[in-house]
C-alpha cells in the first residue's frame, strides 16, 4: 500500500500533539518504515470489510513515521477466532490492531468458555461509526410484521454463535415466540445478503448501515419491495428507519428490558480497532489521538461516504468507560439473557 509521506512533525502538528507528550517514547521511529495490520473477524465486503480498508488507507497519515496499513481477515465463528486469536498471540508492538465484534460484550458475559480473552484488557483507539442491527426477510415470505414471525417459520442466515445475526434472532424466539431459524456457517453479511437474495434465506439480523449500503434498492417500491424491515434492536432508531419499531420498546418487564440493553450494546461499539493487552503505555494516547483526528478528516468522511459508510465516532477513553461498565451487568440480568440464547440442553 503506497505511503502518503508526510514528516512526523507535520504529523505531530495534525494530531495536535506536542513534542513533550511523546519525549518518553519516539513514536515517528518506532512506526518509520513498518506495516500494521488490522484483523477482521469476518469476510471482505462487508461493514467490517470497507471499515477496515477505509482506516487501512488513511490512518498512517496521521500517525508519526507513517506506517502502511494492510487488512487481514480471519473469519469464524461471529468474530470470536479472530479475537480470540488477537488477544492471546498477536504482538504487543503497536503493529497489530483488531476491529473487533460488534456483540464482543455480550460474547464475554454469555459465553465465557468460547471467549478467550478479557475484555476490559483490550485498549480501545475509538469508534467509526455504529449502527442498530435490523432484522430484515425477504418480502415474499409472507410475513411483514414482528407477529408475522410468530406464525411463519423463516430460515435466518447467520455468521456465528458471537454474530448478531444469531443473537437477536434467538433472542426474538425466547422472548416472543417467533418461529426464526437459524442457520449458521456464513463468512460475512454480502454472503448472508446473497443467500437471501437467492431465497436459500428468508432473512438475516444485519447492521442498518450494511442494508443501506449493500442493498439499497430492495428497500425500494412501498409495499412491493423486495425486502421488509421488521425490527430493529439499539438504544434509539436509526435514522432512515424510525418506524420501525424497537425491542425494547415492545417488551414489558424491567427483566427482558435489560436483556434486550445488552445486546444493543452492539450499536454502540460498533465499528472501531482495539490493542492487545500488554501494549506499551506510551502508544495508547497519541494512537487515539490519532484514530480520533482522523475521524474528523473531510477527506477521511467522504472517502467512508462513498464506501456506504457512516462516521459517527466515539473517543477510545469513552468507548473505554462504556465496556468496563456494561462488563458489570448484574449477574441476574446475564443468567437470564443466558437462559433464553442458550439454554442447558435437556
Amino acid at each position: 500500500m503506497k505511503k502518503i509521506l508526510i514528516s512526523g512533525i507535520a504529523a505531530l502538528g495534525l494530531l495536535g500533539i506536542s513534542n513533550t507528550a511523546v519525549n518518553a517514547f519516539d513514536l515517528a521511529k518506532h512506526y518509520k518504515d513498518q506495516t500494521v495490520e488490522i484483523l477482521v473477524g469476518y469476510g471482505a465486503g462487508g461493514t467490517y470489510g470497507r471499515t477496515s480498508l477505509l482506516l487501512g488507507r488513511h490512518l498512517g497519515r496521521v500517525i508519526p513515521g507513517n506506517p502502511s496499513l494492510v487488512v487481514k481477515h480471519m473469519p469464524g465463528a461471529g468474530g470470536l477466532k479472530a479475537t480470540n486469536f488477537f488477544y492471546n498471540v498477536a504482538p504487543k508492538r503497536g503493529m497489530h490492531l483488531l476491529m473487533p465484534p460488534e456483540m464482543t460484550i455480550v460474547s464475554a458475559l454469555l459465553r465465557p468458555k468460547k471467549v478467550k480473552f478479557k475484555t476490559k484488557e483490550l485498549t480501545w483507539l475509538g469508534r467509526v461509526f455504529g449502527q442498530n442491527t435490523t432484522v430484515v426477510v425477504r418480502r415474499d415470505t409472507g410475513v411483514t410484521s414482528l407477529a408475522g414471525l410468530k406464525k411463519k417459520q423463516v430460515i435466518m442466515a447467520s455468521s456465528g454463535k458471537g454474530s448478531p445475526t444469531f443473537l437477536v434472532p434467538t433472542m426474538l424466539n425466547s422472548l416472543f415466540g417467533t418461529k426464526l431459524k437459524v442457520v449458521a456457517g456464513y463468512k460475512g453479511s454480502r454472503k448472508m445478503q446473497h443467500t437471501m437474495e437467492i431465497g436459500e434465506a428468508g432473512g438475516v439480523a444485519l447492521g442498518w448501515t450494511a442494508w443501506i449500503s449493500g442493498k439499497p434498492s430492495w428497500f425500494k417500491g412501498g409495499d412491493k419491495s423486495f425486502a421488509v424491515p421488521l425490527v430493529q434492536s439499539g438504544f434509539k432508531p436509526q435514522k432512515g428507519i424510525e418506524h420501525v419499531p424497537m425491542i425494547r420498546s415492545l417488551l414489558k418487564n424491567k427483566e427482558d428490558k435489560d436483556v434486550a440493553a445488552m445486546l444493543a450494546s452492539a450499536a454502540i461499539l460498533g465499528r472501531g480497532l482495539v490493542l492487545p493487552p500488554g501494549i506499551n503505555k506510551a502508544l495508547v494516547k497519541p494512537l487515539r489521538a490519532a484514530f480520533w483526528t482522523i475521524n474528523q478528516d473531510k477527506v477521511f468522511i467522504a472517502d467512508a461516504l462513498k464506501r456506504g459508510l457512516q462516521s459517527n465516532p466515539i473517543r477510545g477513553a469513552e468507548i473505554q468507560k462504556i465496556v468496563n461498565d456494561l462488563m458489570n451487568t448484574p449477574i441476574a440480568t446475564v443468567k437470564r439473557a443466558r437462559a433464553l440464547i442458550f439454554p442447558k440442553k435437556k
